[in-house]
């Protein structure tokens, strides 16, 4: 069976279409189906209007005749405008053309003018296959079709989206909605094409995807909540882990006191914050749950690393981009226990990452936002692949933060978090998203599955808390998320 998560690019679509078609469920009856799925989507999302659908001349356009055909014959207005020339339509896609023609239905060439007085429109284009620029008179379509700002429901993806990468070729439709078959595909959650999808509805049209082995999937409790840590009738602190957040300094401590509640939150039976002298007394002023520990020192900080009851290590937020915590960091990691690195810790490695590579032996996160993996990595290309690269280069699992957060491991894996609202974009929830991460992995989750699941509840956290949220609100709203977990 498929995995319920996977995300299918361009070739494995064709192939589980190619698949299904061997096993004998015709073309056209797969084309059939794909057209009653964005008939129903259609009928319950919208009232009847007029519509018009835009058909290209493959397979997509295809699944747009029939859709026209079946709205017809629910007495909807559709007006049927295609893109190219209608000669070139050929094999199933001719077939659904015909029995359009034979309903009483009229093939026209699109004009902007069509859009005028219409409520609703089909963009059946381009489908999964799209490798090139749009140009000539599909750009002009889907050019015209944004401006009009009409609700678009486009079929299996917005037409001038890369299905891979997310990327606009050229032009694309702005969906409102989007029906996909079988599965989604990377592009409907990496941006650009994320932004340009809506509302994404996948359908099954009887095409089972068995013979397909993704290499990519969503990011999704299906991937990880096996593996969850949950306490035991006997649990005490220590056994649900000992997670240690290094602290910043005086003046930046508010960074690590996120992290720090946020690992508390997460379920780390112990955390405590390994702090300067000088900002010793904030933290044991502001955190009443968390424990403080003074490392002011390489001897201080190497005296608290031999406490064999530490769990996972966390440092970055806050702590500045010095020596000190380039050498704090490599002190880490050389104990081997669970680690991850964020924020600070990893921009003082832009120069030279040599080093902390090299001592990456246990399990380690590391965690940067674009602008600091560009620092770290020299990958180019789709955000997906570039993750994975760094992944195997550094040794450690990556987590390519953004509202299309990629999470790779060392071993090839990798999956898209599309759960995140805007409102993540505010200051301090990436220092949140570390201390979960450092928090589930002291407890003993694996790191890549720990990664996973923090980018999840942190998103699933800020959907739930919506407009107004600061970085504060996310631990305290975390409780809610977990016991939907563990309760389901």
């Amino acid at each position: 069976m498929l995995h319920p998560v996977a995300l299918l690019t361009a070739e494995e679509s064709r192939n589980a279409d190619l698949a299904a078609i061997a096993d004998s469920t015709p073309g056209d009856t797969l084309m059939e189906n794909a057209g009653r799925a964005i008939v129903d989507l259609i009928t319950q999302e919208y009232k009847p209007c007029k519509i018009v659908v835009v058909c290209g001349t493959g397979n997509n356009g295809g699944d747009g005749f029939v859709t026209a055909r079946m709205l017809k014959e629910k007495n909807w207005d559709v007006t049927l405008a295609s893109v190219g020339n209608i000669d070139d339509i050929k094999g199933d896609a001719k077939a659904a053309k015909d029995k359009w023609n034979m309903a009483g239905g009229a093939t026209l060439t699109f004009k902007r003018e069509m859009l005028a007085d219409a409520a609703l429109v089909v963009d059946a284009i381009f489908g999964t296959g799209l490798m090139r620029d749009v140009e000539a008179a599909a750009k002009d379509a889907i050019v015209a079709i944004n401006d009009s700002k009409l609700p678009v429901v486009a079929v299996d993806v917005p037409s001038g989206i890369n299905t891979d990468s997310g990327a606009i070729m050229g032009a694309a439709i702005r969906a409102a909605n989007t029906v996909t078959f079988v599965r989604p595909k990377p592009g409907h959650v990496l941006l650009p094409g994320k932004a340009h999808t809506g509302q994404l509805h996948f359908y099954d049209i009887g095409i089972s995807g068995d013979k397909v082995k993704p290499k990519l999937f969503l990011n999704a409790p299906a991937l990880w909540k096996h593996l969850m840590p949950l306490p035991n009738p006997d649990s005490n602190k220590y056994s649900r882990g000992h997670t240690v957040v290094v602290g910043g300094g005086m003046s930046s401590t508010g960074a690590s006191r996120l992290s720090a509640m946020a690992a508390l939150r997460c379920g780390s039976g112990l955390v405590s914050v390994a702090s300067s002298q000088d900002a010793l007394p904030i933290y044991a002023m502001t955190l009443t749950a968390v424990m403080t520990k003074l490392a002011d020192t390489s001897a201080q900080m190497a005296a608290l690393l031999e406490d064999s009851r530490i769990s996972a290590l966390l440092i970055g937020p806050g702590c500045g981009v010095t020596e000190k915590t380039r050498d704090t960091t490599l002190q880490i990691l050389k104990t081997k226990k669970a680690c991850v690195i964020d924020a600070d810790a990893l921009s003082i490695f832009q120069f030279n990452t040599k080093p902390l590579f090299d001592a990456i032996g246990g399990p380690t996160v590391l965690t940067p936002h674009e602008g600091e993996f560009e620092r770290l990595f020299a990958t180019k290309g789709v955000k997906t692949e570039r993750a994975k690269e760094a992944a195997k280069q550094s040794g450690a699992v990556i987590v390519l933060k953004g509202n299309d957060t990629v999470i790779a491991s060392p071993d090839g894996r990798v999956s898209i978090n599309a759960n995140a609202p805007v409102w993540l974009a505010t200051a301090g929830s990436g220092d949140v998203l570390a201390g979960i991460i450092a928090g589930l992995m002291g407890q003993g989750m694996p790191a890549y599955e720990a990664a996973c699941a923090g980018t999840w509840i942190q998103g699933e956290v800020a959907n739930r808390f919506g407009p107004g949220l600061i970085a504060e609100d996310l631990h305290a709203t975390m409780p809610g998320v977990l016991k939907s977990l563990y309760d389901a």
